[in-house]
């Protein structure tokens, strides 16, 4: 990252081919999209647009969905989205337990490079204006590059906790933002 300018902002149509090519890069390398909402199945990143325009609003919100910001986190000298964040500003039941308020994912050819700090730091802000005073974090216990990045944001480990549809182990973490 050194000295790279990075942004995030409210996607656009203006990078729906910057959104196609980061949801193919993900489908091409197997991995999961944490942070993007329903872009694993969307392949039309209008159709995404769309999706994630209608969480911003409680009155449009899809039934058994929370409100939810997506942010892209696009690099100026380029325009390319390296990663996504989202921020869900309430918890319901499977979010308090399992998913937390943000999510969050890096391009798999733009890892390894600071990106996923970055975005979780320039996220609190936004976080602090919807009135959240901590915000809850998850991670999978075998993604290091997460614990990290979660550890050097201020997180505090809160607990480990299996979920069972998934079967897999995931940590807890809040960071305070007051």
């Amino acid at each position: 990252m050194a000295n790279e300018a990075l942004h995030l902002i409210l996607p656009t149509a203006e990078y729906r081919h910057e959104i196609a090519a980061y949801r193919q890069e993900f489908l091409d390398a197997g991995d999961s999209m944490d942070g993007t909402g329903p872009l694993r199945r969307m392949a039309d990143p209008m159709e995404w647009l769309a999706a994630t325009e209608a969480c911003r609003h409680p009155e449009t919100v899809p039934n058994g969905w929370v409100d939810a910001t997506q942010f892209l986190c696009v690099r100026e000298a380029d325009k390319k989205v390296v990663g996504m964040i989202q921020v869900r500003h309430w918890l319901n039941a499977f979010l308090r337990e399992y998913g937390g308020h943000i999510g969050y994912s890096v391009r798999p050819s733009e890892r390894r490079k600071g990106y996923a700090g970055w975005m979780l730091n320039a996220v609190k802000p936004f976080c602090r204006s919807i009135g959240l005073g901590s915000i809850l974090v998850t991670c999978l216990t075998d993604n290091e590059a997460s614990r990290r990045t979660i550890l050097k944001n201020g997180g505090v480990y809160d607990a480990t906790v299996h979920e069972p549809m998934e079967n897999e182990f995931i940590e807890r973490y809040w960071i305070h933002l007051t």
